[in-house]
């Protein structure tokens, strides 16, 4: 387990399709709220959370968002959120769909992902990106 996601809000984002997907990855895809490629979810680093991130991270990119990012993500949303709301939520004294009750849907990233098959260690979108999510973000708002 990342000790640097623990306890901290993290967005993750589907990247590849469902195509040839195993069943168990496809029904933890859905329990953390990513059905659809490009799609966000805002997941709280607790150990079974990064769990199941872990398991799916072969179709996932994952990383600890910032608020700055948070605040342009959500507002695309239109869903008119506070301040205490984004720290309560930061903190993890909210939960997400507490706040956004539907998935949140991005844009393809402009000059595209570096690549479907690789983890970003390697060159690729794949995996933990750790503060690099929030440029990615920023590029799919």
């Amino acid at each position: 387990m990342k000790p640097e996601l623990e306890n901290k809000l993290i967005a993750v984002v589907r990247v590849r399709g469902t195509l040839g997907v195993r069943r168990s990855i496809s029904e933890t895809l859905s329990r953390i709220n990513c059905k659809r490629v490009n799609s966000l979810a805002l997941v709280y680093g607790t150990k079974s959370n990064i769990g199941m991130i872990k398991k799916c991270s072969d179709f996932i990119t994952y990383g600890a968002i910032k608020e700055e990012t948070l605040e342009k993500v959500l507002s695309r949303k239109e869903a008119k959120v506070s301040k205490e709301d984004l720290q309560a939520l930061l903190e993890g004294k909210k939960r997400a769909r507490d706040i956004v009750n539907v998935p949140i849907r991005l844009k393809p990233p402009r000059r595209g992902y570096e690549g479907l098959k690789r983890g970003f260690s390697n060159g690729g979108a794949l995996g933990y990106r750790g503060e690099k999510i929030n440029e990615l973000l920023s590029r799919m708002v």
